[in-house]
């Protein structure tokens, strides 16, 4: 997939809801391929620990894949932390990974999971 493909995905994903704090595609090695972060957000990670969270990412990428075969992929995560909400999505051997703001209501929640599958979908 180009950059511009993976610039497109974050782009499209954050214009679903305003409570969208960061898109990023991390590929399978845990680099960042492409971003997007809602402006004037105070991120809640730093730089290092931003690296650190996306080299995890692709680790559970890839020990998940074992047991493809007898669960199926995975569609998505929905992770809820006490400041934070995250969906990561697969797209061949990268993920996409969402954080949301954590006062959203799971309604909006799932609304913004459903509309994130056909973007997900169109890439896999």
């Amino acid at each position: 997939m180009s950059k511009k493909d993976l610039e497109r995905i974050c782009e499209d994903i954050t214009t679903i809801s305003p409570f969208i704090r960061f898109v990023g595609v991390i590929g399978e090695s845990g680099e960042l391929n492409a971003y997007r972060r809602r402006q004037d957000l105070v991120p809640l990670l730093n730089h290092k620990n931003s690296q650190f969270q996306f080299s995890h990412i692709a680790m559970n990428s890839d020990l998940e894949g074992f047991f493809d075969k007898n669960l199926g992929e995975v569609e998505f995560v929905w992770e809820e932390r006490k400041k934070v909400q995250t969906i990561s999505f697969a797209i061949k051997k990268s993920r996409v990974w969402v954080s949301i703001d954590k006062k959203v209501i799971r309604s909006e929640m799932l609304r913004i999971i459903d509309s994130c599958l056909p973007i997900v979908k169109k890439h896999s």
